[in-house]
């Protein structure tokens, strides 16, 4: 991995992780607006500006802040979310209701009629119910709602199981069977309280090979002719998702964004010509693939075991509690000590959380320097599901959120307190 050092020390954006580290307070999660911004500029120049009818829709759920939204509002960009939290966030950001869409594949009457009082641009249909709910509430409440159904295109992806999405056993989507998804499509069609625009798809997540993506589009156009020839109605949008892979070590060697978008509008441009139809709006939904490798995790070290022949355990004040995917997805992360960073590596050391869980191992068999108590570990690109997926396991608290830029640093989510952790905790009467 790459890095900036200055005066032995890990900078991030212009700022010292460490001073950081005693300002803040350990965990800590830093994220470079910088970086945020430059892989936003990489999609508007190589995708929003080299194509028309296109855009890009952040996908919230990698990293969801009032200070994050802001960001992608001022880049241009929409915004996914999956739940009443993402879109009460969005709401409290003032992020405009007409840039949103609203995915999930549960979605309860609570947020469907959340989305439509706030008149969210896009729902995204994930099963059968959803059209007729969608149809009930937009009556009652005057309002036409713009719908794409999602769609399992079954493709195969080379990723982790748990983040495999397009297959055809998935919880995800409605399958491509004429029998279950053409009756959908035309009873939408013929429902005057929706307006369907199109499909959407995601295949999976982590992805460097560029084959499923294209595999799903060809699947999806297929579906556009099929639509057109039996119903003689146009498709206007297709959201192809996400799942653009990242570096979380050396071994990953992510792509560029046009290595996935170029040939996917090779293709819709071309199956237009080819059938004499309006271009649709081209929609992508990148998340991890912006966030991730602008975010670190700070950690300091306290205990150190040493197992003679087997292993040394360095323990940190953190874990799987501020970063799940280890123990949930086998993800695999480097590092460094912040305060050491130009020190050379002489042990083999294995990194560990505080929380009560074998499984709770950040990084294994990671060469550093002599590692103290004391030292700090950064944890390269954590920025993606790190700070979404934290959790209160063995009642620790969600570390703070620090955001830099140019050598500045602010922070924008404060560190969870003993008293929040149990501010909606009751003794029940019978038990006083």
């Amino acid at each position: 991995m790459e890095f900036e050092t200055k005066n032995g020390h890990l900078m991030w954006d212009g700022c010292d992780t460490v001073a950081l580290a005693e300002k803040f307070g350990t965990p800590l999660y830093v994220f470079s607006q910088t970086m945020i911004e430059e892989k936003c500029q990489e999609l508007q120049r190589d995708f929003v500006e080299k194509y028309e009818n296109v855009r890009v829709a952040f996908a919230s759920k990698a990293f969801s802040t009032l200070a994050m939204l802001k960001i992608i509002e001022k880049q241009g960009f929409s915004l996914d979310v999956v739940s009443d939290g993402e879109l009460y966030t969005a709401i409290k950001a003032d992020f405009p209701a007409e840039h949103i869409e609203m995915n999930g594949n549960n979605k309860s009457i609570e947020e469907l009629e959340m989305a439509i009082d706030y008149g969210v641009g896009r729902i995204i249909i994930d099963s059968l119910q959803e059209v007729d709910l969608i149809a009930a509430i937009a009556k009652e409440k005057q309002k036409v709602v713009d719908i794409l159904f999602r769609i399992t295109p079954e493709v195969n992806v080379q990723t982790h199981s748990f983040i495999s999405t397009g297959q055809k056993d998935s919880k995800f989507g409605i399958p491509i069977d004429e029998a279950i998804l053409f009756p959908q499509i035309e009873h939408a069609i013929e429902t005057p309280e929706v307006n369907f625009l199109g499909f959407h798809f995601h295949v999976g997540s982590q992805l460097f090979d560029n084959h499923a993506h294209l595999a799903a589009v060809e699947i999806a156009l297929d579906l556009v002719k099929m639509v057109k020839d039996r119903f003689d109605y146009t498709i206007k949008e297709l959201n192809f998702g996400g799942g653009f892979g990242v570096r979380y070590t050396d071994a990953d060697q992510p792509k560029p964004f046009s290595y996935f978008t170029d040939p996917m509008m090779e293709k819709v441009l071309a199956f237009c010509e080819t059938e004499n139809l309006p271009q649709p709006a081209v929609v992508i939904e990148p998340g991890r693939s912006i966030v991730a490798e602008a975010g670190i995790s700070l950690h300091k070290i306290g205990a150190i075991k040493e197992l003679p022949g087997l292993r040394k355990y360095v323990s940190i004040d953190g874990g799987m509690t501020d970063n799940i995917r280890p123990g949930l997805y086998e993800a695999e992360y480097t590092g460094i000590l912040a305060n050491k960073a130009d020190v050379k590596a002489t042990e083999k050391v294995t990194v560990s959380g505080k929380a009560c869980e074998s499984t709770d191992i950040l990084v294994k068999d990671i060469e550093l320097p002599v590692v103290e108590a004391g030292d700090i570990f950064a944890t390269f690109s954590t920025g993606a599901y790190g700070y979404s997926m934290a959790s209160n396991y063995n009642k620790l608290a969600i570390p703070a959120v620090v955001l830099t830029k140019a050598g500045q640093a602010e922070i924008i989510v404060k560190r969870q307190t003993l008293d929040q952790m149990i501010q909606n905790e009751e003794i029940p009467e019978f038990l006083k």
